[in-house]
Formats: structure tokens, sequence, C-alpha cells
């Protein structure tokens, strides 16, 4: 090997491989979770709902928090996920309303 080019070191590569897996499982469970929310802001559009539901959305985070405790992941970073995912479904749901 040159100074170039590193040695290939199994053992993490077999972790980053296993890292790459679970990113593509995260981005097809994430798509699979963006066409329902899909459905249900057309739905929302057609029944003039609310795009969002703050009730609903509170209940969701505590849930998660628990099960990211449960999980052993950290139940604030938990949350800032859920956030996150929750607010582009929201702004999802506000386009279809407008549109």
């Amino acid at each position: 090997m040159t100074q170039d080019t590193p040695a290939i070191d199994p053992v993490l590569a077999g972790y980053r491989a296993s890292i790459d897996n679970i990113d593509a499982a995260l981005i097809h469970i994430l798509a699979e979770r963006f066409r329902i929310t899909k459905a249900v802001g057309a739905y929302k559009a057609e029944h003039d709902l609310p795009a969002s539901d703050p009730g609903r959305e509170e209940r969701q985070i505590v849930r998660l928090r628990k099960l990211a405790e449960d999980a052993h992941l950290d139940p604030d970073f938990g949350e800032k996920f859920i956030r996150f995912v929750i607010d582009e479904v929201i702004r999802h749901h506000q386009q279809a309303k407008a549109g």
C-alpha cells in the first residue's frame, strides 16, 4: 500500500457496510411514511381539516421519547428527529391545502 492508499480495515469496512444498509432502510422507511402522510394531507385538504393536529403531535412526541429511552437512544435526539419529520409533514399538508 502507498501512503495515499490506506489499508482497508476489514472490521471498519464491516461496520460501514452495516451502517450503509441501515441508512438505506431508513430512507425507504421515510419514503413510505411520507407516501402515507401525503395521502393524509390530501384527505385533510379534501375535507377542509387543519394541516396540523398539535394534540396528536405532542402525544406522538411523548410516545416516541419513551420508545427512544427503551431503545437506549437519547430521547432529546429522538424528539429532534421526529419534530423535523412532523414539521416537514405539516409543510406538505399546508401545500396540499393551498394547492
